[in-house]
């Protein structure tokens, strides 16, 4: 958090809170949140929801790069060459050169290739 302070004029958000009931032994304004916490009074510390929010958000910008880069660097594999057509009347599975079907015995026409 230190660089986001730096970029944002000093800007500390663990101590932004709201006090929803004020403390039993000091009921006065709370100028921090270890004041308010201290005196028992009971609090929503959204600046410590956003301070958490920020740095998940650095920390999955900075792991979603990295995996990214990983990706990069992985070589590309080639699809296999096609060694096998469909027979067009029983729709069997067939070799590419056969020019006629082990499965309905059709003549097939020939591939070029």
């Amino acid at each position: 958090m230190p660089p986001i302070g730096l970029l944002l004029g000093g800007v500390d958000f663990n101590d932004m809170f709201v006090v929803l009931k004020a403390g039993i032994e000091n009921p006065g304004p709370y100028v921090a949140l270890a004041d308010a916490q201290g005196a028992g009074a009971v609090t929503i510390n959204y600046g410590l929801f956003i301070t958490n929010t920020i740095s998940f958000v650095i920390v999955a910008f900075a792991v979603f790069w990295l995996v990214k880069g990983m990706n990069s660097l992985r070589t590309k594999e080639e699809p296999a060459p096609v060694t096998t057509k469909s027979c067009g009347f029983c729709f069997s599975t067939i070799l590419l050169k056969a020019t006629r079907c082990p499965n309905c015995t059709s003549e097939l026409p020939p591939t070029e290739g």
